[in-house]
């Protein structure tokens, strides 16, 4: 036998059915749809990770808002019961497990499924259910508050509630229908649209902008637009020709939905900034209080001090040489004395200006930092 019959022969199954095994495998493999609704995650060049702590970070909050995943199917549970009270026939049981297992696909549903995007770095998870959008906010909220990081490659998380083509008139066309609960009459608030586009070049971002603007200022014209801290936002995210939307609360509080930089805390650093202040506040009055303290002393030094030198002496020098001696008595001292005290009342005085300034300026400062609390919140 030749050697290229050795090697031919020498060859696995791999070479003859690797092709078709990824092509199943491809084909097999299921991605983002219109009529879908679950999460949009953004993650740091590791898809596989990302969706590890997706699954962890969901399964751990849906279990506390709905309850543990219950995998018994209902139609099994329904047959039993029927059972209980009945008999039924075999095949037509033997039907209707036929019939579920093929409108199931032979697979049985599960409350979160990953599923390929079609953009880099993007995952969308497709839930079953439950409302994403409470989910995601409820995450959002109890990491905000507790300040605790749960992941690592996960930036951010964006509920999606609707999808529909990514043309403009389908998008306008849906849009004017999906904006109605929070918008249309009475229902009014102030918004903003957020948009982005990933390999889509049909649409461009002013142009959406303005449309939905003018579609919800039409539903009600209370609605007003505001960009620094709106009622509901708008989410717009368009991947190839598939558009999720979505109504979210507290889109800025949570930082766009980011969940590495909600649970960053920036209020220990104000605090930080005002200790620093007050600490160089105390710093500088020390010198200023024992300054005016000493000014204090030698006030009462120079105030007891003529009485003491002159109180007993005076009137001696008033009855015996009150004429011969005026000048040595008092004439030299008392000017000294004189200039000594007006030169201590207006060191004093100075001391007080001092003390009346930095009482001034820590008000100021005060003032400052009590605006900027008041619109950190």
């Amino acid at each position: 036998m030749s050697e290229a019959q050795n090697a031919f022969r020498k060859r696995g199954k791999k070479h003859f059915f690797g092709a078709q095994h990824h092509a199943k495998r491809w084909r097999g493999s299921r991605e983002l749809e219109v009529g879908m609704q679950g999460i949009l995650i953004t993650c740091s060049m590791n898809q596989r990770k990302c969706a590890a702590e997706a699954f962890n970070l969901l399964s751990e909050y849906a279990d506390k808002l709905y309850g543990p995943e219950k995998f018994e199917e209902e139609a099994g549970e329904c047959s039993e019961g029927e059972n209980a009270k009945e008999e039924v026939d075999v095949e037509d049981a033997l039907k209707k497990e036929v019939a579920q297992l093929r409108a199931g696909g032979g697979r049985q549903e599960r409350r979160f499924q990953a599923l390929d995007s079609g953009a880099n770095n993007v995952i969308f998870i497709r839930t079953r259910n439950l409302e994403s959008d409470k989910l995601v906010h409820h995450i959002l909220s109890d990491l905000h508050a507790t300040k605790k990081k749960k992941t690592r490659v996960i930036l951010r998380m964006l509920p999606v509630t609707g999808t529909c083509k990514a043309f403009p008139e389908d998008m306008m066309r849906y849009m004017s229908t999906f904006l109605e609960p929070w918008f249309k009459k009475p229902n009014h608030a102030t918004y903003q649209i957020a948009f982005k586009a990933r390999n889509n070049s049909h649409n461009k971002r002013d142009d959406v902008i303005k449309a939905i603007a003018g579609l919800v200022g039409k539903l009600n014209p209370k609605n007003k637009v505001n960009l620094t801290q709106p009622d509901l936002t708008i989410i717009l995210e368009v991947i190839k020709s598939v558009c999720c939307v979505s109504v979210v609360r507290e889109y800025t509080r949570y930082r766009k939905y980011n969940l590495q930089e909600v649970v960053k805390d920036e209020e220990p650093k104000k605090e930080d900034a005002a200790k620093d202040g007050q600490g160089d506040d105390a710093a500088a009055e020390p010198p200023l209080a024992g300054g005016c303290e000493a000014l204090k002393k030698e006030e009462e030094d120079a105030a007891t001090e003529p009485a003491l030198a002159g109180g007993s002496r005076a009137p001696e020098k008033e009855e015996d040489a009150a004429a011969t001696e005026p000048a040595l008595a008092g004439g030299s001292r008392a000017p000294e004395k004189e200039e000594d005290a007006a030169a201590t009342q207006s060191a004093v005085g100075g001391g007080n200006a001092e003390e009346l300034q930095l009482a001034e300026e820590q008000s100021a400062v005060d003032d400052q930092q009590d605006k900027a609390e008041g619109d950190g919140e």
